[in-house]
């Protein structure tokens, strides 16, 4: 059943891109930065892959995510600004986000200050709902929209690529998988398994 609902969601992924382009690259990159459960992990390999059909370029791909993570950061960070840490810890759960969550997004900011931004947008699960903390502690608007552009510029490059390397070898992998798609698919349902299970067993234990 689970399983069902993810290849649903990856296959809705592809389409979406494949549909839209660039724009729905950061269209899906922007749910993921709401705290929507949409890992980035199943979104940027696939368009990495569509760059080696020339469907878009390596940079436009990257762009775009980051792109779409600011943008989607945008509700998120003013969620946390305006309704501050009690109405989060209150109702983050619907979300997917756990008082787990907030604690370690904290422990990064009192750590490493507005650069905190910056690193956990390259890092996984923990970029998705970084910004909440950010609006709870009103960090500097300009600051953290840029340290968002930037690492997830980077986290969005890493991702991509990784999809270009999987297309560029289609042929190697075909005597494992008949096709290619069966590869994305595969990757991207462990790791959307990865991430939801994450986050439940976060709220669970909160």
């Amino acid at each position: 059943m689970i399983n069902n609902i993810i290849i649903s969601i990856v296959s809705w992924i592809q389409d979406v891109i494949i549909s839209i382009g660039p724009w729905g690259v950061a269209l899906l990159m922007a749910i993921e930065s709401c705290n929507i459960p949409l890992p980035s992990e199943a979104i940027l390999p696939f368009a990495g892959y569509l760059v080696t059909k020339g469907v878009f370029s390596i940079h436009t791909a990257a762009f775009f995510g980051a792109i779409g993570c600011v943008l989607g950061s945008i509700p998120s960070y003013y969620l946390g600004y305006f309704g501050g840490r009690k109405f989060v810890e209150k109702y983050g759960k619907y979300f997917l986000i756990s008082k787990h969550d907030l604690e370690l997004a904290d422990k990064w900011v009192d750590k490493y200050g507005d650069w905190s931004f910056f690193v956990c947008r390259m890092l996984p699960v923990v970029r998705t709902f970084i910004s909440l903390p950010a609006g709870i502690l009103r960090a500097r608007k300009r600051t953290f929209f840029l340290f968002t552009f930037l690492g997830s510029l980077i986290w969005s490059y890493v991702l991509v690529y990784v999809g270009v390397k999987l297309g560029e070898n289609t042929d190697k992998l075909k005597h494992i998988w008949h096709k290619f798609d069966a590869v994305i698919i595969a990757v991207c349902l462990i790791l959307a398994i990865v991430y939801i299970y994450h986050h439940i067993k976060n709220l669970k234990n909160s």
